[in-house]
């Protein structure tokens, strides 16, 4: 009896080993459009940059750093540290990416048998009033334990083009949580900018309450004196409570910017405090000559690649719904009606076999799926164009801003110079007495007027660089040592340009 059943096993066995190549073989078939990715028009320089500067299709593979020590603010880079530690936005896209790697463990897990076992106890009695039934009304207990499987060989790629697709999702996850990094730690360095910024206008607005203070004491006791009338301290005090209002205004905005930073690192606004500093930070030269590869580092556009790399694989998948589905199953074990025989070998039972099942209506279904994949292909096409084109605008806008305010601070500065020499020369001419004091009003308040515009001119150029910075996709220098000091920067803009490394390998191709 034994070497009957091992000689079935084993002929069974073959036939199964057989369908299992053929399926095999069958598999090296594939509905997967050949993917290409698409193209963008590219310009052939930037419209507000020197000569040099160019650019080229995305390949986020190149290395990047942290752009923000060009700026030489170790309390800066202290805080940009902290971004990938406690900021909640950051730590979201981490799990985003998380779950976008295991759906690519889900999809592939496809390949492999489904296998299950289990064991089971139930008793069982048929109606007595049955006819011709030799167990009509009788109890039957019943013993069983078994193995099974299925398997559903990949014949036309179904299962592969839902890992390509997947597999396009995690890397555009991968980008994604790339890009939340750069748009963080951007955030971060404007709002902190713009901080130290007000710290230096507080400063300013402080010593000049000083000196309105000091002047207006002054004029008082000159008033008692009978030296001058009554409109002379009017007119100072006037002064000086307005600068006063101005003062307590900067602390206000100042406080609402302290507050966006602790958001930003994780930590909450009312244990966080950032002592005052009157030096405001300078914005980094910009080279001559840009690497070609900076703007290929944005992440928002390998993002955007990516998935259309993962619709392709979907029109895989909606094709593959057109064709037959492979189903081979095997199970095996033992059953008994009593418990005591259960366990030896005539209580033992198998079964091998195979499914091919196809469909053969459904009303257009699978047609409408198809048009669907590719409708949202088409979708992600146009997003991936209009990413880069907003990619353009963005580097454009900023570099017309840094021009334009380089122009505005050289002006600002002659402006500057000028209102304090001619409040110099009025209050000369005061305490000379050959001009009232209304005179020395004007002539401060101008003199304030421009230094807090210069101020603000010399924050917006930060702005402008940091967000520059940003569109470029995190730095101005092609070399994996990004944390280079400004002189390296500027050393390696001067150097002839290196091929830029290749791009990532799309899923799909």
């Amino acid at each position: 009896m034994l070497p009957r059943l091992h000689l079935r096993w084993h002929l069974l066995s073959r036939r199964a080993l057989a369908v299992t190549l053929i399926g095999a073989l069958l598999g090296a078939c594939s509905t997967l459009p050949p993917y290409q990715r698409p193209s963008a028009e590219i310009p052939a320089q930037y419209a507000g940059a020197a000569p040099g500067w160019a650019q080229a299709v995305p390949a986020d593979a190149a290395p990047r750093g942290p752009w923000w020590t060009l700026f030489n603010d170790p309390v800066l880079n202290q805080l940009e540290a902290r971004i990938d530690v406690s900021n909640q936005t950051a730590r979201k896209a981490v799990a985003q990416v998380q779950q976008a790697r295991s759906m690519v463990d889900y999809q592939r897990a496809g390949f492999f048998p489904v296998i299950t076992a289990g064991a089971a106890q139930n008793r069982s009695r048929t109606s007595q009033n049955l006819v011709d039934r030799a167990l009509a009304g009788k109890t039957i207990p019943d013993y069983s334990a078994g193995v099974s499987a299925s398997w559903e060989p990949d014949l036309f790629g179904r299962v592969r083009d839902s890992v390509t697709g997947a597999q396009a999702d995690a890397q555009a996850s991968e980008a994604d949580l790339e890009a939340v990094r750069l748009s963080m730690s951007a955030d971060l360095a404007v709002d902190y900018f713009a901080l130290r910024s007000l710290d230096t206008q507080k400063k300013l607005l402080d010593d000049s309450v000083n000196a309105y203070a000091a002047a207006l004491n002054l004029l008082q006791q000159q008033l008692k004196s009978g030296a001058i009338d009554a409109s002379a301290v009017a007119q100072a005090t006037t002064q000086l409570e307005a600068t006063r209002t101005q003062d307590t205004d900067i602390d206000v905005t100042r406080a609402q910017m302290q507050h966006a930073i602790a958001t930003l690192i994780g930590e909450p606004a009312s244990t966080f405090t950032l002592p005052p500093n009157g030096s405001t930070p300078t914005a980094p030269p910009i080279p001559i000559g840009l690497p070609s590869q900076l703007l290929e580092r944005r992440p928002d556009i390998a993002a955007a690649e990516r998935r259309v790399a993962s619709a392709n694989a979907q029109i895989g998948v909606a094709h593959a719904a057109f064709f037959p589905d492979l189903v081979l199953s095997a199970s095996a074990g033992l059953e008994s009606t009593f418990f005591a025989p259960w366990l030896s070998a005539p209580s033992l039972f198998w079964s091998l076999g195979s499914q091919l099942v196809g469909t053969l209506f459904d009303g257009g279904r699978r047609t409408a799926t198809l048009h669907g994949a590719t409708a949202q292909y088409d979708g992600t096409v146009a997003d991936y164009r209009q990413t880069v084109l907003v990619a353009f605008q963005q580097v454009e806008d900023n570099l017309s801003a840094l021009h334009s305010l380089a122009d505005e601070a050289a002006s600002q500065q002659r402006a500057t110079t000028a209102a304090d020499l001619s409040l110099r020369l009025t209050t000369n001419r005061f305490n000379a007495g050959a001009v009232s004091y209304l005179d020395v009003v004007t002539a401060q308040t101008i003199a304030l007027t421009n230094q807090r515009t210069a101020d603000q001119i010399a924050a917006r150029q930060l702005e402008s660089s940091v967000l520059l910075l940003k569109a470029l996709g995190g730095t101005w220098q092609d070399r994996s040592d990004s944390a280079a000091k400004p002189t390296d920067v500027a050393a390696a803009a001067a150097a002839p340009e290196t091929p830029a490394a290749p791009a990532a390998k799309p899923a799909g191709t």
